[in-house]
């Protein structure tokens, strides 16, 4: 297993509040949020994790210091959204399963241990407790994904989209063809997610 974390955006409805910082320097309990992640990654076995920063990139390389990680860099993260990110770490996207998280995720260990035990693919992760105050919401009845969207509204709403997603090593290339396909058809100033849907879409 294998993780790619998204830590490009500015992130401006936070970052405000941080003094202008990358959300995903944020302290918890005197550890930045990233480091944290990095370090709860390698706790469950994964160490070939990578970042792709843009926005204050010296500020998250220091709040990993010491970790082993590699980076990619958007030099165009002002005016892209996270699909340029992932497509600037595509050579990251291959090789094994892989996880693609948001770096301003907080994910407790024992929520990291249940995804990392997901065996399906690919699986995008919610949280069924929060419905009408999601920020993006899903609707997957049964367990699979129908509607997704910060408009969907009552019985349309199943849970919120965390920002974690995995997939199966047989997936990468499909995900990787499109992905390529949208950056060459200058959709760039969409989600990452949006691969997905539109891969998922495309399915028999």
């Amino acid at each position: 297993m294998k993780c790619l974390i998204l830590a490009a955006g500015r992130g401006t409805r936070i970052s405000r509040y941080l003094g202008g910082a990358p959300k995903c320097t944020v302290d918890i309990a005197g550890v930045p949020l990233i480091r944290r992640t990095v370090q709860a990654l390698n706790r469950e076995g994964v160490h070939d994790i990578a970042l792709c920063v843009g926005y204050q990139q010296e500020s998250i390389r220091q709040a990993l210091e010491g970790l082993q990680v590699q980076y990619f860099f958007n030099p165009f993260y002002d005016v892209t959204n996270s699909i340029a990110s992932c497509w600037f770490a595509r050579d990251f996207l291959t090789g094994d399963d892989l996880m693609v998280m948001n770096g301003d995720v907080f994910l407790e260990d024992a929520l990291l241990s249940r995804i990392m035990a997901e065996k399906r693919s690919p699986v995008m992760f919610a949280d069924p407790s929060r419905r009408e105050e999601a920020d993006y919401k899903f609707f997957y009845p049964n367990g699979l994904l129908e509607k997704y969207g910060k408009e969907l509204t009552g019985d349309d709403i199943t849970g919120e989209y965390v920002g974690v997603a995995k997939f199966h090593k047989d997936e990468m290339p499909a995900f990787r063809n499109h992905l390529e396909e949208m950056i060459m058809e200058s959709r760039h100033s969409v989600w990452w997610e949006n691969v997905l849907y539109e891969n998922l879409d495309r399915r028999p």
